[in-house]
């Protein structure tokens, strides 16, 4: 089994992992320890309080062996993040209370302020009461959560769709990556119907604590990754894109190398394709004669200047309309019949009608307008009906008619370009039944189905595709073109 890449979200999500699991930096002694840290932290927090800077919190509810879900070093100290900082709720005002001409303080409403990191402003406020400050952490909790950025503005007035979290004592980009690494944990437990994340959830939230040099080292390390994780990105997106137009870019050339004589090896043994045309050719005379099929006007010859590519000495150029009958469907008023007995095909949609005229199984459906799908090509089990603006081409035998659905394949691009009309474009009869044809000798034409089938069988595997279901005399992977 192929491991899928990681994605550039799971290598930054790995990062943050490990930076929080205290894998990304070495623990030095001469640091201290996160408990001396949180001494240091309770102390300030205890002066914040006294001088009515921040509010008093009720006390931490203590940590469970169930809550813990990866270990820290031992120098850290595991706390909820309420210890380790200073929490502001945002408050929205009303229309009258805000204005777009600069006047007052700044006010943010939510995420639509925060974009990479940064703010945008577009509302200010003459009446201010939630106030984040400069070197505060900005945390979107509603709507789009989890976009942060690092105040450099004096002061804002929040709305409600914003929390300000003041670090105390800590690295506030620490504290942000920190965020970053929990935020999908703490959307999971929101309790809303409307994305959200709650104070609560936030303030109870397990917070590593290392020592603070150690914060700053952490932080060092992660921003010298984050622009290779960018790079990494870069490359998966482009690599995304290659991929998926690789399967269509590689059944392209694949079907090129088919149709002109390079996909499988020519046999001398073989009997060349001129012989084979004069038998065809003699075979028609004696229906005509017989007066079993009509006599065809003859088609024009093939010029030099209209072959396209070089092709084996065993092939030979001939035009469709000599090799296959091209017939165009019927009008059927009556074609909605669910009880009919023969089914009725309008370039992809099935329906049914009572009519008892129908095409032979082995023939080719081929759109002649522009409708939604009508270029692509099916054969059917059974006999079967078609609309007037279908061609249905025919041919002498199965395998022929494999191969030819092969070449027309290959032509198909050109025929719509070259298709006509304005409000409606259509491939008219004459571009089908001249359309040129490299044809192989009989063997060989088997033994390019069968290899081209088997090569877009195994490219659709390797790209994960569950094939469709189609009759068993399909050639395998054939209708995966």
């Amino acid at each position: 089994m192929v491991n899928e890449m990681m994605t550039a979200e799971q290598l930054k999500a790995s990062i943050l992992q490990m930076a929080m699991q205290g894998k990304l930096v070495e623990q030095r002694a001469e640091e201290g320890t996160g408990e001396d840290l949180l001494k240091q932290v309770r102390e300030e927090k205890q002066k914040l309080i006294r001088s009515g800077k921040i509010k008093k919190s009720k006390l931490c509810a203590a940590i469970t062996e169930d809550e813990i879900s990866f270990d820290i070093p031992s120098t850290w100290k595991r706390i909820r993040f309420e210890e380790a900082i200073s929490l502001l709720s945002g408050a929205d005002l009303t229309p009258d209370k805000y204005n777009a001409i600069e006047k007052g303080t700044v006010y943010l409403t939510g995420a639509s302020n925060i974009e990479n990191g940064s703010i945008i402003i577009n509302r200010w406020t003459e009446f201010p009461k939630n106030i984040a400050h400069k070197g505060d952490l900005l945390l979107t909790c509603k709507g789009t959560v989890g976009k942060t950025a690092i105040l450099d503005l004096e002061e804002v007035h929040i709305a409600r769709q914003i929390m300000a979290i003041t670090p105390i004592l800590c690295d506030v980009k620490y504290i942000d990556f920190f965020l970053q690494y929990i935020v999908e944990s703490l959307k999971k437990k929101a309790k809303s119907m409307i994305p959200g994340i709650e104070r609560s959830t936030v303030l109870n939230a397990l917070f590593p604590l290392p020592p603070l040099e150690e914060q700053k080292r952490i932080v060092a390390k992660i921003e010298e990754l984050m622009p290779f994780v960018e790079q990494y990105a870069k490359a998966s997106t482009k690599l995304n894109t290659l991929n998926a137009s690789f399967p269509e870019q590689m059944k392209k050339s694949i079907l090129q190398q088919a149709v002109m004589g390079k996909l499988v090896s020519q046999d001398p043994n073989d009997e060349p394709a001129s012989v084979l045309l004069k038998k065809i050719a003699e075979e028609k005379q004696k229906l005509i004669k017989e007066g079993k099929i009509k006599k065809q006007k003859p088609f024009p010859s093939i010029t030099e200047d209209e072959i396209p590519f070089e092709i084996p000495e065993s092939w030979e150029w001939v035009q469709l309309g000599e090799l296959c009958e091209v017939v165009t469907g019927r009008l059927d008023a009556n074609a909605q019949d669910k009880n009919g007995k023969y089914p009725f095909f309008t370039c992809g949609e099935e329906v049914y009608t009572t009519k008892d005229y129908a095409f032979d199984c082995d023939a080719i459906q081929l759109g002649g307008n522009n409708a939604a799908g009508i270029y692509k090509m099916h054969r059917f089990a059974g006999k079967f009906n078609a609309y007037q603006r279908v061609y249905v081409i025919s041919g002498r035998s199965k395998h022929e008619m494999d191969y030819i659905y092969c070449v027309i394949k290959f032509w198909l691009p050109s025929l719509r370009v070259s298709s006509q009309g304005t409000t409606t474009r259509f491939i008219k009869l004459g571009q089908v039944t001249e359309m040129l044809v490299p044809y192989p000798p009989v063997n060989e034409q088997k033994r390019i189905v069968e290899k081209l089938s088997q090569v877009i069988s195994d490219l659709s595997q390797m790209r994960g595709k569950t094939s469709r279901t189609h009759p068993v005399y399909y050639p395998k992977g054939l209708m995966e073109l």
